[in-house]
């Protein structure tokens, strides 16, 4: 029991068919590395034109506007009653300001009111060009 090495039956040299791959991956390495230190590194930005910041105005705001509407549709303008024309032409000196120069408007209407009076309000105020507008609510109550 014999071992013949190298050789085969005939007496013949078998000749090797197998490519060594060792020194082909150690190329493939070299010039993946070359590669990845030779491509320029990418930056992902994207340019925009922004609008420049104004600094905010110095003026002090206008102070608060308190509009209550009572249970039986009396207006009431920083604590003055008014009738319907009156409002409305309140509204439109507001209106007729600039927007950053109008004044708040804190409506504060009854939890009693019928809606209607609350509705002329807020219709008034959008007839007129007032912006800011908000409804006080009755938590406290």
């Amino acid at each position: 029991m014999a071992m013949s090495v190298g050789t085969s039956g005939s007496g013949d040299p078998e000749t090797m068919v197998d490519i060594n791959t060792t020194p082909l991956i150690d190329v493939m390495l070299v010039l993946l590395i070359m590669l990845i230190i030779t491509i320029p590194v990418q930056t992902h930005a994207v340019k925009l034109d922004m609008p420049q910041a104004t600094p905010p105005s110095q003026a002090t705001p206008p102070p608060a506007v308190e509009l209550e509407i009572d249970f039986d549709g009396t207006i009431l303008w920083n604590g003055q009653v008014m009738d319907e024309a009156t409002v409305e032409r309140q509204f439109q000196v507001e209106g007729a300001k600039p927007v950053d120069q109008q004044a708040e408007f804190h409506i504060r209407p009854n939890k009693l009111v019928e809606y209607k009076y609350v509705a002329f309000v807020l219709a008034a105020a959008q007839r007129n060009g007032v912006n800011k507008i908000g409804l006080v609510g009755n938590e406290g109550m």
